[in-house]
């Protein structure tokens, strides 16, 4: 699941992530991690209802109302939010979902498995980036 080695493929092989429950707020570590993420060449696609736009790109209110392939379903959400999510992820054809530090559901991670999607739990994707040195 959150190995070494799957969170490097996951890393190396993604282009577009969408960034579920992103904040507009500067402060906030999904505003930094989705910046971080731009930075580094791929690309981000903010999901919250509350938004039009964040980072300068449009926000979506849900994955399903995103218009292109996504890879990564990269998740800011309370911990028992995430099966809803994991199945939007699943309808959408993403590769992958990634919930973020402190978040783990372990009935999403099986869906989301089952399903085919690689699955990354209370991880980071900014800190793996550093931890693993990948390179894009």
């Amino acid at each position: 699941m959150s190995s070494d080695e799957n969170i490097r493929s996951i890393l190396q092989e993604t282009k577009t992530i969408a960034v579920v429950g992103i904040s507009h707020k500067p402060q906030r570590a999904s505003h930094q991690v989705a910046k971080f993420l731009m930075e580094k060449g791929y690309t981000v696609i903010p999901v919250n209802p509350k938004y039009k736009e964040v980072l300068g790109e449009t926000c979506y209110a849900t994955l399903e109302d995103i218009p292109v392939a996504v890879d990564m379903v990269d998740c800011f959400r309370r911990s028992e939010t995430i099966v809803p999510i994991a199945e939007s992820a699943i309808k959408i054809g993403a590769k992958s979902l990634w919930m973020q530090l402190g978040v783990i559901n372990e009935e999403a991670a099986a869906m989301a498995e089952a399903a085919g999607l690689k699955v990354v739990m209370d991880r980071c994707p900014k800190m793996e980036y550093f931890i693993l040195k990948i390179e894009r």
